[in-house]
């Protein structure tokens, strides 16, 4: 018996590591639109149809304008950060929490 325990606290562990590897979505695409105020922005994907994203409050959208060439992260339907041309990411991921020992 607790050798099947095991094994299944193992399966979970390792299938919850895996969903966080998973978890940001990265997508490339020019602004069309943003509303800084409203934390919002129009995205045309490439290769894509257009987006409307919310951005984290840590996404500063006060410099960005229509026609940019953005890359994004997108966590949970909210972008996390973008990154205009090759200029570093607007607001860097918050460190995760060591999990286990």
């Amino acid at each position: 018996m607790k050798k099947v325990i095991s094994v299944l606290v193992v399966v979970v562990m390792v299938a919850a590591m895996v969903s966080l590897v998973f978890a940001a979505d990265k997508k490339k695409g020019t602004i069309k639109s943003v509303d800084a105020k409203a934390g919002s922005l129009v995205l045309a994907v490439d290769g894509g149809k257009d987006e409307t994203l919310k951005a984290d409050k840590a996404v500063d959208l006060g410099k960005l304008k229509a026609g940019d060439k953005v890359e994004v992260s997108i966590e949970k339907g909210v972008v996390k950060t973008l990154a205009v041309g090759d200029a570093a990411p607007a607001a860097k991921p918050k460190p995760k929490a060591a999990v286990g020992c």
